[in-house]
């Protein structure tokens, strides 16, 4: 059995390499592991950079640093009049990677993407349930049952026909969720009985080849020499996984690493001034959120959760968490896209009144848990600090809270279950571009139980959201999602906390490396100067 490396030990052998081949080796400073390296099944940002946009590709792609749709393993397109098929020509002769547990014998066809698909739905087959308890939120999410048929027409054509017509049809392709894995490496496993390596050693087509994972410390790729884009102009890549943002901000002082992400707010200034570094940032397309498990006693009284938000002071928050680099959030979309319902207003910060809604609604005495994420993300930098203030205000007007959290991953699967306890600290960075990325993802009946962390479905928004999911006229879905956010702000699923602004500190040799507004770090185009 191959030796794995440890961190240091990969970096040495890196360097070496680099001075014998004058290889190229860039150093990324994540944030957190991955939860796994099959992207399909998961939400996390940290697992699509480590998967997704390493190793995978879609049908479609996201350009560079926008929202704008791309030609990817599809070279092309069409839509029917009705908009219920989109039948899609493969590009020729792209190729899985070899590795040194894999060698593809055929490249990428109609089978991978067929069988991509369809193993997220066909709850019969072998892979849907292939890891315990895992599920296709995602899929979920996006397509529901819309998508009635994924067929083969030949080796390099695909049509997907929909129950529906769906305009964020084509960019919901472009999400990670939709990376097209390989078919023969499934089967190869499966007669293996070995399934559960489809989700630690990836296959795909994309700029980097999976080398290896030291678990909670490290993963290493090597640039695709055959992808079908081009070889990458850096040779090697290395996840150096580090979740304490101050460390982090020193290695990259220090030249341990090339590129971080998400420091905190605090160290900011002192990553500005340094003559080495560059510090790019960009308003983020993002929601940070507290949200009541609306199902549960007394938060299913829409008076106990708008008592709660009055009693939370979010400039407060914004000043002593994000240190100015973000701003109270009023709807559960960034003011940054497109149908932001500007004349919504904010419940306001008034404790007292929340006192008399409290007791207007015969709640005295209330104890309750606020779950606190253990990591960083861009729309909070802090939950843990933000949990604390929480609970200074609820103590103010009668409220008792306990703070509680669980590693990342448990976090995130704890808190997607029906039955949670109390109210959790979340947020979302969009994945492509669209209103129904933050409003139906996050709070459709679809969801409840998955990425409606507030369990929350309520018809009249519903059926707002759902419809404009069909609508081709963007001012008429403007409409819609406006006439949503009037909902969510009467109903209150969320205490809306924060809109960040998102930094990307990196060594000044860096170059070729565009902040992604879907929150995304690519390393495809990536260079370091000589």
């Amino acid at each position: 059995m191959k030796k794995k490396l440890t961190f240091a030990a990969a970096l040495l052998a890196a360097s070496v390499l680099g001075g014998v081949a004058n290889a190229k080796t860039l150093v990324y400073c994540a944030e957190a592991s991955p939860e796994g390296f099959d992207p399909a099944p998961y939400t996390a940002g940290q697992t699509f950079d480590a998967s997704s946009r390493t190793v995978f590709n879609r049908l479609v792609e996201f350009d560079h640093g926008k929202t704008s749709i791309s030609p990817g393993l599809a070279e092309s397109w069409t839509i029917s009049d009705d908009g219920k098929e989109y039948t899609f020509k493969l590009r020729k002769g792209v190729k899985f990677a070899p590795t040194d547990y894999f060698t593809p014998t055929r490249d990428l066809d109609a089978d991978d993407v067929v069988f991509s698909f369809v193993r997220q739905v066909d709850k019969t087959g072998p892979w849907f349930q292939y890891i315990p308890g895992i599920a296709y939120q995602y899929y979920n999410d996006q397509f529901g049952d819309n998508i009635t048929k994924v067929e083969k027409v030949d080796d390099l054509t695909v049509k997907f026909t929909l129950k529906e017509p769906a305009i964020t049809f084509i960019p919901t392709l472009g999400m990670d969720f939709a990376s097209v894995v390989s078919k023969e490496y499934a089967d190869k496993l499966l007669a293996d009985k070995t399934p559960e390596l489809f989700n630690q050693k990836p296959i795909g087509t994309g700029p980097f080849i999976f080398v290896d994972y030291q678990t909670d410390a490290a993963i290493r790729y090597k640039a695709n020499p055959d992808y079908w884009g081009g070889k990458q102009k850096i040779d090697d890549l290395v996840f150096a996984i580090t979740t304490d943002p101050a460390v982090r901000a020193q290695k990259l002082k220090a030249g341990e690493c090339n590129i971080m992400s998400y420091p905190a707010p605090a160290d900011i200034a002192g990553l500005q001034a340094d003559p080495n570094l560059t510090v790019a940032e960009q308003e983020g397309l993002n929601v940070g959120a507290l949200m009541y498990n609306t199902q549960q006693k007394p938060f299913d009284d829409v008076r106990v959760r708008k008592a709660l938000n009055m009693a939370i002071n979010k400039k407060a928050i914004i000043d002593a968490v994000f240190q100015g680099a973000g701003q109270v959030a009023i709807n559960p979309i960034p003011p940054t896209m497109w149908s932001y319902n500007k004349d919504v207003k904010d419940d306001p910060y008034d404790p007292d009144a929340a006192k008399k809604l409290l007791a207007e609604a015969g709640v005295k005495d209330l104890k309750m848990n606020v779950w606190a994420m253990p990591v960083s993300r861009p729309y909070m930098p802090n939950a843990r600090r933000t949990a604390e203030l929480i609970q200074a205000d609820f103590a103010k007007v009668g409220v008792t809270v306990n703070i509680v959290s669980y590693d990342w991953g448990e976090y995130l699967k704890r808190a997607s279950a029906v039955d949670h306890d109390g109210a959790v600290i979340v947020g979302w960075t969009g994945d492509n571009g669209d209103p129904d990325n933050f409003l139906g993802v996050l709070l459709s009946c679809a969801s409840v139980g998955s990425n409606n962390r507030a369990e929350w479905c309520n018809k009249d928004f519903d059926a707002l959201i759902n419809k404009a999911k069909t609508v081709s006229d963007q001012a008429e879905r403007t409409k819609l999602y406006e006439q949503a956010q009037v909902i969510f702000k009467e109903q209150a699923p969320w205490a809306t906390l924060a809109h960040s602004k998102v930094f990307m500190p990196m060594q000044k040799t860096v170059t070729g490396f565009a902040m992604d507004p879907l929150g995304i770090h690519r390393f495809d185009g990536v260079d370091i100067a000589e």
